[in-house]
């Protein structure tokens, strides 16, 4: 299995188009290919906060639908398909910039986006349990213990990480370092806490490195288990990383 999982991409399509190109996808007829037939891997996030959520959006659709990539849900897909699906949802934390997007659409075409990632968000696992089990893509992380089954803890936990129901001082929600008691043998690769660089954790790789917020967009190659970032264009805001030890 050869598959390149790419970070919370958070509506950054330009850094994304970038960083497959970078990988040596070549984007024929509309999707990124690559000619030693790599598959691609998205840990959820999509959208919110950056310029072109809806083009994201259409890219990985049809790379799920030409069975091109494998995608789990993080927390604001969850929002966003929430949201989409006519739910009273709070429109902040990012989500009202893909409104936004939405809202500049005429009707047909705001139709046609809404139904492609309800059908991408509910066609697809929480996580991913790929190479014969030695591979795990879940937004959040996941614990070993949990890893094949499901439950509300379960789905909370592989969307939202390790919450603790407290905010920190810089008014983000504390989020316990699970990675570190990680026991598994599967490698779990995941996204969710901006990290400055990908960390590599017990079996466990953070691929999150804060794209939106000004660091880089980045993807791990599997197996061989090799980092490719690109530098985003977007503004550096350094109080949303959360680096662990």
């Amino acid at each position: 299995m050869l598959i390149d999982i790419i970070g919370d991409i958070h509506g950054c399509r330009k850094e994304w188009v970038a960083l497959t190109e970078k990988l040596g996808y070549k984007w024929t007829d509309g999707l990124p290919v690559h000619p030693d037939g790599r598959k691609l891997g998205f840990v959820g996030d999509l959208t919110d906060r950056g310029p072109d959520s809806l083009g994201v959006i259409n890219d990985v659709y049809h790379l799920f639908t030409h069975d091109a990539a494998y995608y789990v849900p993080g927390n604001h897909c969850n929002k966003l398909y929430r949201y989409l699906k006519g739910n009273n949802v709070k429109i902040i934390h990012g989500l009202e910039t893909t409104v936004d997007e939405l809202n500049r659409l005429d009707s047909d075409e705001k139709e046609l986006i809404t139904k492609k990632f309800i059908e991408l968000y509910e066609k697809s696992p929480l996580y991913q349990v790929l190479d014969n089990g030695k591979l795990v893509i879940a937004h959040a992380g996941i614990r070993h213990k949990d890893i094949g089954k499901l439950s509300k803890q379960i789905t909370t936990f592989v969307l939202y990480g390790d919450i603790t129901g407290e905010i920190n001082s810089k008014g983000l929600p504390v989020r316990r370092d699970w990675a570190r008691e990680y026991n598994g043998d599967a490698w779990v690769v995941y996204g969710h806490t901006p990290v400055h660089q990908v960390r590599f954790k017990n079996q466990t790789v953070n691929i999150d490195t804060g794209a939106v917020f000004g660091n880089l967009l980045s993807a791990l190659r599997y197996p061989e288990m090799e980092v490719v970032s690109i530098q985003s264009g977007m503004d550096f805001i350094e109080e949303k990383f959360r680096d662990f030890d």
